[in-house]
């Protein structure tokens, strides 16, 4: 799933409305949208909703959700304890693309609305910069959206493949999940959180090329590998790779080649940022 995000940057409520609402029948005609809500005067004290907006039908996920916003620009969930996050997640398994509205710092590829500062017209997650609807290039849009990279779940990964056209002749799904590890032993520093970079485009490929490779064994029908890149906190997923298979045996021979191959071919680059100290992983080796 493709994640958006749409903030204002001094532009009347009707203008950023206006904006969400073309960008969403322009991607409504490509898959299914989910868009999810932040109304930041919750920081205020006044009440606040956060929404989940399926074509023209509405849904607040868990009923009540309200939010604030810490001073360290974290989210706090209240009510059903529904974070941004988990919308997204929660949206991830049925939907292709998610706008997001009035999240100041998301991390994802981002439209601003209005007069954007310097930090704005620098900041690299931002394609786009307009007053109006009129503003907006759709067609380049779209294109820089679906070259930045998902928003995916292992839950999204395991709904793909029961949507497969060859489902019907698989026994068994098997995954594996890779984390972030805070030690290896109780003496270890604690690790804060992992950033993996890669090799663009290489990587990409030769993710790709892997998968193919994967699913032309006997019994193998699909198979989806996924690494996340960037900053992933302790505790956070880092890679999932997900085969369906015609039964256990194979399924779950496929899953450790696959983990073990997309470690060793494919390029990605890892910091380890500890309480005392930070390193490339590779320069350690």
């Amino acid at each position: 799933m493709y994640v958006l995000g749409v903030r204002d940057a001094g532009a009347d409520r009707d203008a950023l409305e206006a904006v969400v609402d073309r960008i969403v029948d322009r991607l409504a005609d490509r898959g299914r949208v989910g868009v999810v809500r932040y109304d930041a005067t919750i920081a205020d004290g006044t009440d606040a909703r956060e929404s989940i907006t399926f074509g023209e039908d509405i849904t607040t996920v868990g009923g009540d959700v309200t939010y604030d916003l810490g001073v360290d620009g974290d989210w706090t969930a209240s009510g059903t304890g529904l974070s941004v996050g988990d919308a997204l997640d929660r949206l991830a398994a049925d939907c292709d693309y998610a706008v997001v509205v009035g999240v100041p710092s998301l991390q994802y590829p981002s439209v601003v609305v209005g007069s954007p500062d310097t930090d704005d017209e620098t900041d690299e997650r931002t394609i786009a910069t307009v007053d109006s609807p009129g503003d907006l290039e759709l067609a380049t849009l779209v294109t820089a959206l679906e070259s930045a990279e998902p928003h995916e779940t292992l839950e999204s990964l395991v709904a793909r493949l029961k949507r497969s056209p060859r489902a019907d002749r698989a026994g068994a799904i098997a995954t594996f999940t890779g984390r972030v590890r805070a030690k290896d032993s109780d003496d270890d520093a604690r690790t804060q959180y992992l950033e993996f970079e890669k090799y663009e485009g290489v990587a990409d490929e030769r993710m790709t090329a892997l998968e193919t490779d994967l699913e032309t064994r006997d019994g193998v029908f699909d198979v989806e590998l996924y690494h996340r890149t960037g900053i992933v906190e302790d505790g956070e997923d880092i890679v999932f790779v997900v085969v369906l298979a015609g039964h256990r045996e194979e399924a779950f021979r496929t899953v450790e080649d696959g983990i073990n191959r997309l470690k060793d071919e494919v390029p990605l680059f890892k910091k380890e940022v500890t309480v005392e100290d930070e390193f490339w992983v590779h320069e350690r080796s």
